[in-house]
């Protein structure tokens, strides 16, 4: 369960209107007034769910292959290999941004592109549903669903 602590200035909080301590919603909030004009809000998140984050499910795949002591060395190479490509990646592009016209030409391709992918996608509400089911889509099938 994660809680939440702020203090907010009166005036921000109500506009000079009487203050109410009295939650308005359902969601689990509690006001405490304060000296000098402030007060103090607390807010704790739950949860019904009870699967867990992807994050969480990656770390714990990771700890089940490294206590198998034949998996050690794969994901030790695999980390070093992907700090290598980071490296060589970092490399290149500073090789490139180098270049006289090359940063340039990079540069309107990615703005040409972006304006698409915009257009495509984000523009239409029924274009917006269609990336969403196919990012959906992607993550299942990275994930294994």
């Amino acid at each position: 369960m994660a809680s939440i602590i702020a203090n907010l200035s009166l005036p921000i909080l109500i506009n000079g209107a009487k203050p109410s301590l009295k939650p308005t919603s359902n969601f689990p909030v509690v006001a405490f007034p304060e000296t000098r004009g402030r007060v103090a809000v607390v807010v704790r998140a739950t949860s019904d769910s009870s699967d867990s984050s992807t994050s969480l499910s990656v770390v714990e795949s990771v700890q089940n292959l490294w206590d198998d002591p034949e998996d050690r060395i794969a994901v030790v190479g695999l980390g070093l290999t992907a700090v290598i490509a980071f490296w060589a990646s970092l490399n290149v592009i500073a090789a490139v941004d180098k270049l006289p016209v090359i940063p340039g030409f990079l540069e309107f391709v990615g703005i040409l592109f972006s304006s698409w992918f915009v257009y495509r996608y984000l523009l239409f509400k029924p274009d917006r549903e269609e990336l969403f089911r196919n990012l959906n889509k992607s993550i299942a099938n990275i994930l294994g669903q």
